[in-house]
C-alpha cells in the first residue's frame, strides 16, 4: 500500500538504492499524450547525483527506459512501465552500519517494521528512490502541458540564508542558471558558498523549496478528506527529509485580521479572479483558478562525515562512523521532485474532475 500514489492517474514505485534498479509503474495515464523523451531525461538530469560539488559524488547518469504503455511516440492508455538500472553502488560503504542504527535515518524503524533491513544506502528508505516519481512526473507534465498547467519549483532558504521575496517578484527562468536552483543570482552564490562551507565542515545543512503552479482550471479537489491542499501537503511530506508543508500565507498568515487576507473577488474579460492571493488559489479544499504556491521544508541530511553516538541492534551502545556520498544540503537536487510530486497531485485531481459532473 505505501508504494501506491494516486487514485486515476497512480503510481507504483520499486526498487532500493542499491539494488539492480528502481522504476515506475504508472495506471490510468489517458491514451495519446505525445512522449517527449528529451524532457523527460531532462528532469531526471536536474534530480541526478554528481552535478556539482555541493551535491553527492555518486555517479549515475539515470538514463531511463519505458518498457510499455507508449506506442509510435505517443501513450495508449495501458499501463506504462518505467526503469532506471543503477550503475555506480558501493556497497562497501554501508558494511559498518550493517547492525548500527544512524541517527534520525530509518535503520531502526525499518528494523522494527519489517525485521529486516537493506543497509545498502539505505534501501528502500533511500532519496534515491525519488528518481521513479520524477520520471512518473515527467509524463504527468506532458499531459497538463496539454491544459496550460506549468510547474515552477526554486530553492527559497538555506539555513538561515532566506530569499524575502515572493514569487511574483522573481523571474524563476533564471532557477536553473545556478548549482543552487535560486532564482536570485546574488542570493544564489551565498547560498553556494555557505553549502560549500558546511560541506567543507563535515556537516549539513536544510532548506526551503518554493513550489508554483499556474494555470490551474477552478474546481480540482475534493470538499473534505481529498482537500486539494491535503494532497499536496500529503505528497510532499511523502518525500525523504521533508519536515514541514504551508501553502498560500501559511503560518504567517495568523498575523494577519481577516479584514487583510480575505481574496476579493473581480472579473476580468469574463474571468473570475482574487485581488490578493493569500488563499493560495485553493479555497474549501478546491482550486480557484489562481496560481498555486507553497513552501516544503527539508532537514539537514541525516548523515554526517562525522563520529555519533548511537546503538546497534543489539541494544549496545556504539560509534557510527559517517562514509559513503551524500549531500551536504539536498534542496537543490530536490526542486524537480517537489514539481514532480506536484504534477503528479494535479493530473490526478484533473482526471478526478471529469467525473464530477457530466458537462465538462
Amino acid at each position: 500500500m505505501g508504494n501506491i500514489y494516486g487514485k486515476i492517474f497512480s503510481i507504483t514505485t520499486f526498487g532500493e538504492s542499491h539494488g539492480a534498479a528502481i522504476g515506475v509503474t504508472i495506471n490510468g495515464c489517458p491514451a495519446g499524450i505525445p512522449i517527449d523523451m528529451e524532457f523527460i531525461q531532462n528532469e531526471l538530469a536536474r534530480r541526478k547525483p554528481g552535478q556539482s560539488k555541493i551535491t553527492t559524488q555518486r555517479k549515475e547518469e539515470d538514463q531511463v527506459e519505458i518498457l510499455s504503455g507508449v506506442f509510435e511516440g505517443k501513450t495508449t492508455g495501458t499501463p506504462i512501465g518505467m526503469v532506471i538500472r543503477n550503475k555506480d553502488q558501493k556497497s562497501k560503504d554501508y558494511s559498518h552500519i550493517a547492525e548500527k542504527f544512524r541517527p534520525s535515518h530509518a535503520d531502526y524503524t525499518y528494523e522494527t517494521k519489517y525485521g529486516i533491513r537493506d543497509y545498502r544506502g539505505g534501501g528502500r528508505s533511500s532519496a534515491r528512490e525519488t528518481a521513479a516519481r520524477v520520471a512518473a512526473g515527467a509524463i504527468a507534465k506532458l499531459m497538463l502541458r496539454e491544459f496550460g498547467i506549468s510547474f515552477h519549483a526554486y530553492v527559497s532558504q538555506v539555513g538561515e540564508l532566506a530569499l524575502n521575496k515572493p514569487y511574483t517578484d522573481l523571474d524563476l527562468s533564471q532557477t536553473e542558471s545556478n548549482d543552487v536552483r535560486c532564482p536570485d543570482p546574488e542570493m544564489a552564490q551565498q547560498m553556494f558558498d555557505y553549502i560549500d562551507k558546511v560541506r567543507k565542515d563535515q556537516d549539513t545543512v536544510g532548506g526551503v523549496v518554493t513550489g508554483v503552479i499556474t494555470g490551474v482550471p477552478a474546481g480540482l479537489g475534493e470538499p473534505a478528506f481529498d482537500k486539494l491542499h491535503a494532497e499536496l501537503g500529503k505528497a510532499m511530506l511523502s518525500i525523504n527529509a521533508v519536515k514541514g508543508f504551508e501553502y498560500g500565507s501559511g503560518f504567517e498568515g495568523i498575523r494577519m485580521r481577516g479584514s487583510e487576507h480575505n481574496d476579493a473577488f473581480y472579473t476580468e474579460d469574463g474571468l473570475v479572479k482574487t485581488r490578493t492571493n493569500y488563499s493560495g488559489g485553493i479555497q474549501g479544499g478546491i482550486s480557484n483558478g489562481q496560481d498555486i504556491y507553497f513552501n516544503v521544508a527539508f532537514k539537514p541530511v541525516a548523515t554526517i562525515m562525522q563520529d555519533q553516538e548511537s546503538i546497534d541492534k543489539h541494544g549496545n551502545t556504539a560509534t557510527v562512523s559517517g562514509k559513503g556520498r551524500h549531500d551536504p544540503c539536498v534542496v537543490p537536487r530536490a526542486v524537480p521532485i517537489v514539481e514532480a510530486m506536484s504534477a503528479l497531485v494535479i493530473a490526478d485531481f484533473l482526471l478526478i474532475a471529469r467525473t464530477n459532473k457530466l458537462s465538462q
